[in-house]
């Protein structure tokens, strides 16, 4: 007989929500908790929400990106209105890290059978033809309905303002309405969750890394796959929308946010038929949370009975394999094999100075 235990997840972004949906499918005490109005309003908002498994990784983690797509699979059988575009993603003239397995070589023939509205092909390009892109906001209030539906509890407008810790367990949540007990705290706040931390007295070596999101209204669809290449990285969010992923520079001048999202607007009017009506509807940032070495950080502190971590970049692509997993875990009170390389336990240093993680890279 399963315990039910009373779970707090902090943050109502992808990860959350899928942490809240996989504990409430198992008939869990969740309660979700977010600081903003709504969900989806951190990192998730601002993701070019790619679901792309296919570059190379650490042989490690290998895995879980291996099981991405499966888990998509299964969760739109789980939740059928859930709407994924599986359109693939056409990469030409940048280098790529992508595992060849998961790429077809297209000559110009096929590019132009794909993508009729480009002004200029090259001649032949990679096809990651099994991967999508979804509507991050979309998605992520989905999950969130239906963990509601599944008994989950939802607080918003609600600051943590401090973890209650007495001995070596978590006991609560003071937030800025009041006490909240628990038995197990999940922390999926992003980049926030070092500061989190911190008083509990560890850190999480997470970093806000930015990332620039532009959204364009398009009068028809000029985009049909996911598009990466030197000039632009680009999408169709909707039939009516285009999006379009940029580097981060600085805040200033000609580098700043929207002089870059200005020029990727005029890039690609110049590069799409029909990209002459294009019309700028925002320029954003947003902080993606970086573990230090750019993997995940899942699973419970080993000192601090009933603290959870789950931490990871690229979230689109790996919340709800890892939140199932994340589940079992707290849920069964075990330690999955398949999320061992991600324990927060990889960056302890020894003696000599390296961590347990750059050991596994020699």
């Amino acid at each position: 007989m399963i315990r039910k235990q009373k779970i707090i997840v902090i943050g109502a972004g992808i990860v959350g929500a899928s942490m809240a949906y996989n504990l409430s499918k198992r008939n869990q005490d969740v309660t979700l908790i977010e600081s903003h109005s709504t969900v989806a309003c951190g990192v998730t908002e601002k993701s070019f929400a790619w679901i792309n498994p296919s570059g190379r990784v650490l042989k490690n983690f290998r895995h879980l990106y291996e099981a991405t797509l499966a888990e998509y699979h299964e969760l739109e059988k789980e939740l059928p209105d859930l709407k994924i575009n599986w359109h693939g993603a056409l990469t030409w003239g940048v280098p790529t890290n992508a595992e060849e397995s998961h790429i077809q070589k297209l000559t110009r023939q096929q590019i132009l059978e794909l993508e009729p509205n480009l002004k200029e092909y090259p001649e032949e390009a990679g096809f990651a033809f099994e991967e999508g892109g979804l509507d991050p906001i979309l998605t992520t209030k989905r999950l969130v309905e239906q963990a509601e539906a599944n008994g989950a509890k939802l607080l918003f407008d609600t600051k943590v303002v401090q973890i209650k810790k007495e001995g070596d367990k978590v006991v609560g949540v003071y937030t800025s309405h009041g006490f909240i007990e628990s038995d197990v705290i999940v922390m999926a706040a992003g980049a926030a969750v070092p500061e989190l931390c911190k008083p509990l007295g560890f850190d999480v070596p997470v970093v806000p890394s930015p990332s620039i999101i532009i959204h364009m209204k398009s009068k028809q669809k000029l985009i049909h796959t996911l598009i990466t290449n030197s000039e632009f990285e680009a999408r169709q969010l909707t039939d009516d929308t285009l999006i379009a992923a940029e580097d981060y520079m600085d805040e200033s001048g000609e580098n700043g946010p929207e002089a870059i999202g200005k020029r990727a607007l005029e890039i690609l009017r110049h590069q799409l038929k029909g990209g002459e009506n294009l019309e700028l509807q925002s320029i954003k940032v947003g902080m993606r949370p970086m573990p230090e070495d750019g993997y995940p950080i899942v699973g419970f502190h080993d000192q601090i009975k009933g603290l959870y971590l789950a931490v990871m970049h690229s979230a689109i692509t790996l919340a709800p394999v890892i939140s199932r997993l994340a589940a079992n875990e707290i849920i069964d009170n075990v330690q999955l094999k398949e999320l061992e390389s991600c324990r927060l336990s990889r960056f302890e240093f020894d003696a000599k100075g390296e961590s347990d993680h750059e050991r596994q890279r020699v």
